[in-house]
Formats: C-alpha cells, structure tokens, sequence
C-alpha cells in the first residue's frame, strides 16, 4: 500500500446509495404524508420533526487500508506512529480530522491493566472481547494488539437432565426428581393479529429412585 496516498484511498471514494433526491424516491411522501397526519391527530404535531431518517446515500469509506497501516506499527511506540500518521495526513483540514476520527475507532488510548488484563478505562470492557483490538499500552506507550479472547463452551448444569419434551429430571435440595409437562394452548389476542400460544406445564413431580439416580449420574458424567 502506498503511505503516502492514504488519506486519498480512505475517503476518495464515492457515496453508495442511490443517486436521485430522497424526495423522489417512490413512497416517501406517502410515508410523510402518514407520520404528519398521526401527529396531527394526537395532538403533537411539530414540523421539525417530521424528518425522514432513511437517507438515499450512504459514505462507503474504504477503512482496510488504514486498519492494516495501524496494524503494521504494532510493537512501535505510539507517538511516533501518531507522528507518522501526521506526516501522511494534513490533520489540520476536514478530511484529515476525518480520517483521525477512524483511527480512534481502532486505536483505544485510554487502556487500563487490572491483574494482567487489558480493559477499557471508560466502560471497564475487557480488550479483545469480541473482536481484535488496538491499543495503547497504558505503562510503555507502545502500540500492542489486543486478541481476541477465546470463549469457553457453557459449562452443562449438574441439577438438570431432559429427557424429551415432556420429562427431564431435576435436582432440588439435593434431592432429584422426575417432572412430567403437558401442553397446555392460550389464545393471544393483538391489535393486529391473534394466535394460540403453547405453553407446557408440571403434571406432576415425583422423587426417584436409586436406579434412575444411577442412570443420571451415568449421563451426567458422558456430557
């Protein structure tokens, strides 16, 4: 990638979206006929509200450039890439301060180190938690990435067993029991529509035995 044609490559692209007026597409006045007439009738109308929040364009900034530059000063101090980054950019025009506030979207400056761990200082959110991450090293000022964090699967509860729809085995009080359900229909009434729901429910509970404790724990122990 050429450095010195970033702040080019980023924004130089042009809009998506379509490119006749928002006005003319086809239903928007429609639309906006709806929402004055509704606000008309409860009594709130307000012309200044009345604003479509769909717009017909779209900026499609091309940000893989700048995220891989970043990524590629990994492991060198931050304020000499920011300096770098000054040199390539004219941060002092429209373009430039918009293409900086990209790079505060990668790069989180204000890190925090609890046992080891990086998190965010303002929302106190571990780095890395769903995706790579870029930060500043709050002691060596250096540019470091942030891994994601691998999640571990759900750990399986040792209290509940099921069995099929209708029956599973639950341990109360360190006491297992065997719950029978049934289906049992509601008839959900809307506004706009009405459908049956259906619910399941307990039939009835009873304690088991020691040959269905000992089928528990031997699928317990498989899972």
């Amino acid at each position: 990638m050429s450095e010195h044609r970033l702040d080019r490559i980023v924004i130089e692209r042009p809009r998506g979206g379509w490119r006749s007026s928002l006005k003319k597409v086809p239903g928007n006045r429609r639309h906006l006929k709806e929402i004055t007439e509704a606000a008309c009738t409860d009594g709130i109308f307000n012309p200044y509200l009345l604003k479509l929040k769909r717009k017909s364009k779209y900026f499609s900034d091309c940000l893989g450039p700048l995220s891989r530059w970043l990524r590629s000063k990994v492991g060198q101090d931050w304020d000499d890439v920011y300096h770098e980054l000054c040199q390539i950019l004219d941060i002092t025009t429209l373009s430039g301060k918009h293409i900086l506030s990209h790079v505060w979207g990668y790069v989180e400056r204000d890190a925090v180190l609890i046992d080891g761990i990086v998190y965010d200082r303002r929302y106190g959110r571990q780095l890395g938690s769903w995706r790579e991450e870029l930060y500043v090293h709050p002691e060596t000022q250096i540019l470091c990435l942030a891994n994601k964090v691998r999640k571990l699967p759900p750990k399986k509860p040792d209290d509940f067993l099921k069995i099929d729809d209708y029956h599973h085995y639950r341990k109360i009080d360190g006491i297992w029991y065997l719950f029978e359900l049934a289906d049992m229909e509601e008839l959900e009434v809307t506004k706009y529509y009405s459908r049956v729901k259906t619910w399941k429910y307990t039939t009835s509970k009873r304690q088991c035995n020691k040959k269905q404790i000992k089928f528990i724990t031997e699928q317990l122990s498989k899972s």
